[in-house]
């Protein structure tokens, strides 16, 4: 186990420099205070004083890491585990990684050093010798909304599939054949996730999914408004836009905007991630909306089974479809290529291929 003087060091700076970057003093410069860092994550370094507290001594906080703050999901995310905890009696303290894994790791330090009971943690997509340290060494740890390979820790989190499937035939019965997907990145599960259902039920419902209609972007803002951008300006764009979630979802509604288009008598748009302003926008914006209140509370509660030495098992909470008015209305001459009146899985021909109307709510969940 590295001890600080390995860290000092590995940093080419003084016991007292460490131990000043490790109590926050404004003294240090941001350089000493990043190449302290890297020494730590270099020798896997958590301060002694963190585990023993750990182990012997309840402070009644729990730690929440989240991916963007920017994001609407991770708020409504972060409120619902603040619920949980409250109930329960435990005060939680956040931190934003703001999806880097630098920044995800320093909080995880400073979290360790304030003595908190257990970690709630958003993992970003790299497994970092920290994450694998304290996921490793049995200290109280749930992943939420996201998983890392090859770490067996507990996690809750929701499954899209089936509403992506609920989507694609949506989709499908409203005459649709063209649909591009602009997805998270392949290096975080919900990303690779998304990608797959996704193909899988474009397959599945005959849509028509080429190559370029399959963009990868960030969950920002950002980068759902440039991809987009090249989609439209393909020779063959598509019919409709199913963003993976609500801020590039955000980004294709403005370069949508900027061109003058309308929505959906020019381009249809969906979103993975519903969030309150989507029933705002004109029109309303289709989205699958993930059970929120459930996965924050839920991980409190599998982190509290932790701490109190009981079985702690993961969580998969199903997402929903919430079907308004974004991707066109329901076209009732419409046919799929067999000539029957049901969508290829089955269901009624309707707008949502489950018989409801164009704004209805399809299994809502409660987030």
């Amino acid at each position: 186990m590295a001890r600080i003087k390995d860290v000092a060091a590995h940093a080419g700076v003084s016991v007292a420099t460490v131990s000043r970057v490790l109590n926050d003093s404004p003294s240090v410069t941001e350089e000493t205070r990043s190449r302290v860092y890297a020494a730590m994550t270099a020798l896997n370094y958590v301060p002694n004083a963190v585990a023993r507290s750990l182990r012997t001594e309840a402070t009644r906080t729990l730690g929440l890491i989240i991916g963007d703050i920017l994001n609407p999901f991770f708020t409504e995310l972060a409120r619902a585990v603040e619920d949980g905890a409250r109930e329960a009696g435990y005060t939680v303290v956040i931190g934003n990684a703001d999806e880097r894994a630098d920044q995800q790791d320093h909080y995880v330090r400073t979290l360790l050093e304030q003595r908190v009971d257990g970690l709630l943690i958003c993992p970003t997509a790299e497994v970092t010798p920290l994450i694998e340290e304290v996921a490793r060494g049995g200290r109280p740890l749930v992943f939420l909304d996201r998983t890392l390979p090859g770490l067996d820790v507990p996690s809750v989190r929701a499954d899209g599939t089936e509403a992506i499937r609920r989507l694609a035939g949506h989709l499908r019965a409203l005459g649709h054949r063209r649909v591009a997907f602009i997805s998270g990145p392949g290096t975080l599960s919900t990303g690779r996730e998304r990608t797959r259902a996704f193909l899988m039920a474009a397959a599945e419902t005959g849509l028509e999914v080429p190559p370029e209609y399959v963009r990868v972007g960030d969950f920002r803002a950002g980068s759902g408004q440039a991809l987009t951008a090249a989609l439209l300006d393909l020779p063959e764009p598509p019919e409709v836009i199913f963003l993976g979630d609500n801020l590039m979802a955000l980004g294709a509604l403005d370069e949508i905007r900027k061109r003058g288009l309308r929505i959906p008598g020019d381009i249809g748009l969906a979103s993975f991630d519903d969030v309150p302003w989507f029933s705002h926008t004109d029109p309303p914006v289709t989205a699958i909306s993930q059970p929120t209140a459930e996965l924050g509370r839920g991980a409190v509660r599998v982190l509290l089974d932790i701490l109190g030495g009981r079985r702690a098992d993961s969580v998969v909470l199903p997402a929903h479809l919430v079907v308004r008015e974004s991707c066109g209305e329901a076209r009732p001459h419409a046919r799929p290529p067999d000539g029957h009146d049901r969508t290829p899985d089955g269901h009624p021909d309707t707008p949502d291929g489950h018989g409801d109307t164009p704004d209805a709510v399809v299994g809502r969940g409660t987030a």
